[in-house]
């Protein structure tokens, strides 16, 4: 007999740790290679972890509810296999490679949630670190005292990732002075929150995880970017003609519908080739220009929440490509089967407004991109069409583009002239456009 350690795998781009949602099996459990044995959320997705080895569940080592970095032990499987004690998943057992800054990620440890308030320089502070939390404090020589005194921005006032990441860019610049003397609030202090009047007749409903980090993505951003958003109307005339000519076909052909949604992921590619720098990141001072064009879609789950999966590489597909991507993506995600990569390394985003019956929205970016784009409902209406023998007055489809910017690194012009390049594209479709 030996036994192998089964570690939290890594589940996507800079994903470096993991929430226990559930275990699937329990201790004593034969399992199969390959087989699911418990269910982990991540910051972009909620999926199913399979066993690397077969055998007997020997021991569980991290309980449901528990915050696991990733490469940190999580399970002990004892298999027949000729094997040395080693971990169950050898990629992701070594330390996380990936920088955040000046941080690297978690090293290998149990990861259960434990309190620094035993400690006689951190008496008072009694809220929790997760073991990431700790080994960057342990990384950056931060004292239990100093960890103490960060701000914290997570649930009751628990200090996260990004808190770490923020203090440190600021670390040693700010001293304070003998004129310093207004008490501080307390580092374990929750979130400053707006009074609400509560009568005996209204309902008090818990957000879910997932609206909770919608929530403080949210505000994240807004924080993040300064957001400026310009609006242009675009004629969407000959597209909707085209596609109305030819969704039966496409529907019997490929057996399932020609949504419009391909439309846009195709003049947005086409307009971020012509302006490169809408397809960018930042990164502190410096600028990441991406290479290249993962569109995301927002789709909205059955719960109401969002979730936006994304087109790698979206320019090389042709509308047939599109439109399957674009259907695969939707399906599974409503039904909670997308990837943690699927979820990860998006450049840009477009948002469909207009399938809720909005004529235009201001959409907030998703950090780290800089940019994203609204599109509203389609509409009939008269408009003023040029012809060869003078102006006439024609019904047409037209709907509005709303995009919003990071007015850091985008200005007025490249914002403005890269959603009237997107317009341009979609009112110049062509009508003998084969499938």
């Amino acid at each position: 007999m030996a036994t192998v350690e089964m570690v939290m795998p890594k589940m996507g781009e800079s994903i470096i740790e993991g929430t226990i949602l559930t275990w699937l099996k329990k201790e004593g459990d034969k399992i199969e290679q390959d087989e699911s044995v418990l269910e982990v959320a991540t910051d972009k997705v909620d999926t199913e972890v399979p066993a690397i080895h077969g055998g007997i569940l020997k021991q569980i080592l991290v309980k449901e509810g528990d915050v696991v970095a990733v490469g940190a032990p999580i399970a002990i499987i004892e298999t027949d296999a000729e094997v040395a004690t080693t971990t169950s998943a050898p990629a992701s057992s070594s330390n996380v490679a990936e920088k955040e800054d000046l941080i690297a990620a978690a090293p290998a440890q149990t990861a259960t949630l434990v309190s620094t308030s035993s400690s006689d320089d951190s008496k008072g502070d009694d809220r929790f670190y997760s073991p990431l939390v700790q080994s960057i404090a342990k990384e950056e020589n931060i004292s239990k005292a100093e960890l103490a005194s960060i701000s914290g921005t997570g649930k009751d006032g628990r200090v996260t990732k990004n808190d770490m990441l923020a203090y440190l860019k600021n670390r040693g610049q700010q001293q304070p002075t003998p004129q310093a003397t207004a008490p501080k609030p307390s580092a374990s202090a929750p979130m400053p929150k707006v009074d609400v009047s509560i009568s005996a007749h209204d309902e008090i409903i818990e957000m879910d995880r997932m609206r909770k980090m919608i929530a403080q993505r949210m505000l994240d951003s807004k924080r993040i970017s300064p957001h400026v958003t310009s609006f242009v109307e675009a004629d969407v005339t000959n597209i909707v003609l085209w596609r109305n000519k030819v969704k039966d076909a496409y529907k019997k052909k490929e057996g399932e519908a020609l949504t419009f949604t391909p439309f846009f992921v195709q003049a947005v590619a086409k307009a971020i080739r012509d302006f490169p720098m809408i397809n960018i990141s930042v990164d502190g001072e410096n600028i990441i220009k991406k290479k290249d064009i993962n569109i995301g879609i927002a789709v909205a789950l059955p719960s109401g929440n969002l979730i936006v999966p994304n087109i790698k590489n979206a320019d090389q597909f042709n509308l047939t490509g599109l439109s399957k991507k674009v259907n695969d993506l939707a399906t599974r995600a409503r039904n909670n089967k997308l990837s943690p990569d699927e979820l990860g390394g998006g450049t840009y985003t477009i948002s469909n407004v207009g399938s809720f019956g909005n004529v235009m929205g201001t959409p907030i970016i998703m950090q780290p991109q800089v940019a994203i784009l609204a599109v509203g409902a389609i509409t009939k209406k008269p408009a003023v069409v040029e012809t060869p023998t003078g102006d006439v007055i024609a019904i047409r489809h037209k709907m509005f583009l709303s995009h919003s910017y990071d007015h850091r690194v985008v200005d007025g012009s490249l914002g403005g002239m890269f959603v009237r390049r997107v317009a341009d594209y979609l009112e110049a479709f062509n009508l003998e456009t084969e499938l």
